[in-house]
C-alpha cells in the first residue's frame, strides 16, 4: 500500500522552517536590544556594570530557580507542539511589555510602582528591577520558544533534511543579533536620545512572530490531520515517570554541560561586547556595535552548510571538538592581543577574530541539537531538550553577574572616561571553550563505545 504522502514529504515544510525561524529573528533581537546601549544605560539612567549584569542574568531567572524550563517540557509532551509555540510567543510579548513600560519617561518620572521599587535595595535602580521582571517573563517564554522550534523541526525534517534545517534555523536566529547591532543604537540615537525606542520597535516585532506561531499552527493541524491515528500509535504516550529515562543518561548531562559551557561564552559575551570593542579599538559605541554586528555573520553563511555535511556526511562529535577549540581561542584573542586604537592592523585582527567566533558558534550548535534524538527517547524528548536548556540557563543567569562582578572588581581603580580592562573577563570566557572541548572528546569517545551514531550522516538513504 503507498504511503500518503503529507505536508512535511513536499515543500510545506520550508515556508514552516521559515515561520518559526522569523519568530526566534525577532526573539534574538529583542535579547540584545540593550546590549549596544551600555553605556547609555549607565549614563542616562545610572546603570553600573553590575546592574547591568544583573539585568542580562534575569532572563534565565525564572527558568532556573522556578524550573519553569523544565515544566515548559511537560507542557510541550503532555499538550504539544501548538499550545506551547502560541504559550511561548504570548509570554514574549507580555515580557516586552513590561521591560518597555520599566524603560518609559513615565515610569522614570514616579509612575506606577516606581516607589515601591524603589524603596528597597537602593544600589539597584527601579528601572532595572521592573526592567529585570518582564526580562524574566520574555526568557520564559523565548526559551520556551527554543524548545519548542527544536521540536518541530525534528517532527517536520526528521528523516530528511534535519541539521539543515536546525542550522537555517539558528542562522537566521542568529541574524537578529546582526540586525539588532545595527539597529538599535542608530534608533537610540535618532533624534532626541531615547533608550526606549529600540526597545518599542523590537517589542512590536515580537508582536508579529506571535502571529507567525499562530500561523504555524494552522499548518501543523493540518499535517496532524493527515497523519492520522497512525502518528499517534508510533511511540507510547508520555508520562511523568519517563523523566527518569533523561536523569539518569549519563550521555544526557555531557550533552547539557557542552550547551552549558558554550553558550555560557557566546551569550552573555554579546552583552559585554560593543564597550569591550570600543575600550580596545578607541571608537564610540555605535562603531563597536557596528563591529560587532558581523559576528552571526560567520554563523548566517556556515551553519546551513555544517548543517548539510552532517546530514550528509556525519562527523558531529568531531564538529563539536573543533567548534570548541575555536571559541576558546578567539576569547584568548580579545584578551592578551595588543589592540591599539586607530592602527588598521588593530581592526584587522578584531574583525577577523569576530568572524572565526562567529563560525565556531555554528560548528557547536548545528552539531549538537540535531544530536539530541539521537541519544533520547523520542516521547521525552520535548522534556530532554527543556532539560538542556534549563542546565544552559543557569549558566546564563550567573555568567553574566560573574562577568560584571569581575570588571567591577577589576577596574576599581580607573578613572571615569578611561576604557576598562576586560583581559580578566576574556580569560573566564576561554576557560568554558577548554573545558568543552575535553567534554567534546568524551561525548566522541563514548559514541564509539555505545554506537549511538553521532558521527553517522542524518539523512537516511
Amino acid at each position: 500500500m503507498k504511503q500518503q504522502t503529507t505536508l512535511k514529504d513536499g515543500f510545506m515544510r520550508w515556508p514552516v522552517l521559515f515561520l518559526v525561524s522569523l519568530t526566534m529573528f525577532f526573539a534574538y533581537m529583542f535579547v540584545d536590544v540593550l546590549s549596544p546601549l551600555k553605556t547609555m544605560l549607565e549614563t542616562e539612567i545610572n546603570w553600573s556594570s553590575t546592574t547591568f549584569g544583573t539585568y542580562a542574568g534575569s532572563e534565565f531567572f525564572l527558568n532556573v530557580f522556578v524550573f519553569f524550563l523544565i515544566f515548559a517540557g511537560v507542557i510541550l509532551d503532555k499538550m504539544g507542539i501548538r499550545f506551547t509555540a502560541i504559550l511561548s510567543g504570548t509570554l514574549m510579548v507580555i515580557g516586552a511589555g513590561i521591560k518597555l513600560y520599566a524603560l518609559s519617561e513615565y515610569f522614570r518620572s514616579g509612575g506606577f510602582g516606581y516607589e515601591f521599587l524603589n524603596s528597597f535595595i537602593p544600589s539597584f535602580p527601579a528601572t532595572a528591577k521592573l526592567a529585570s521582571v518582564g526580562f524574566a517573563i520574555f526568557g520564559c517564554g523565548c526559551e520556551m520558544g527554543g524548545v519548542t522550534v527544536s521540536r518541530i523541526l525534528v517532527k517536520w525534517f526528521s528523516g530528511k533534511q534535519l541539521a539543515l534545517a536546525m542550522g537555517l534555523e539558528m542562522a537566521i536566529a542568529r541574524l537578529g543579533v546582526f540586525a539588532v547591532f545595527q539597529l538599535s543604537p542608530r534608533l537610540a540615537n535618532l533624534g532626541d536620545p531615547s533608550i526606549m525606542r529600540p526597545v518599542f520597535v523590537v517589542s512590536l516585532l515580537l508582536c508579529i512572530g506571535l502571529i507567525f506561531y499562530i500561523l504555524y499552527s494552522i499548518l501543523d493541524k493540518k499535517l496532524d490531520e493527515q497523519l492520522g491515528e497512525a502518528s499517534a500509535d508510533e511511540e507510547e504516550p508520555f508520562r511523568l515517570s519517563d523523566l527518569r529515562l533523561i536523569a539518569g543518561s549519563s550521555v544526557f548531562w555531557i550533552v547539557a554541560l557542552l550547551c552549558v559551557l558554550f553558550y555560557s561564552a557566546i551569550f552573555p559575551f554579546q552583552k559585554f561586547s560593543t564597550e569591550m570593542i570600543a575600550n580596545n579599538l578607541g571608537v564610540t559605541t555605535e562603531v563597536a556595535a557596528s563591529i560587532f554586528s558581523i559576528f552571526p555573520m560567520g554563523a548566517l553563511f556556515m551553519t546551513p552548510i555544517i548543517g548539510g555535511i552532517l546530514d550528509y556526511y556525519g562527523k558531529g562529535a568531531t564538529m563539536l571538538m573543533a567548534g570548541s577549540i575555536m571559541m576558546a581561542g578567539c576569547h584568548l584573542v580579545f584578551a592578551f592581543y595588543p589592540f591599539v586604537p586607530g592602527e588598521t592592523v588593530s581592526y584587522v585582527v578584531m574583525i577577523a577574530t569576530i568572524v572565526v567566533l562567529g563560525v565556531s558558534f555554528s560548528l557547536v550548535p548545528a552539531s549538537l541539537w540535531p544530536s539530541v534524538p539521537k541519544l533520547i527517547d523520542g516521547k521525552v524528548l520535548g522534556s530532554a531538550y527543556s532539560a538542556i536548556f534549563w542546565v544552559q540557563n543557569v549558566g546564563l543567569l550567573l555568567v553574566p553577574m560573574l562577568i560584571g562582578a569581575v570588571l567591577e572588581a577589576t577596574n576599581s581603580s580607573i578613572q571615569a572616561g578611561q576604557p576598562m580592562d576586560y583581559k580578566y573577563a576574556m580569560v573566564i570566557f576561554s576557560s568554558f571553550g577548554v573545558i568543552a572541548f575535553f567534554l567534546a572528546f568524551i561525548l566522541k569517545t563514548v559514541d564509539r563505545k555505545k554506537g549511538y551514531g553521532l558521527e553517522l550522516p542524518n539523512v537516511k538513504k
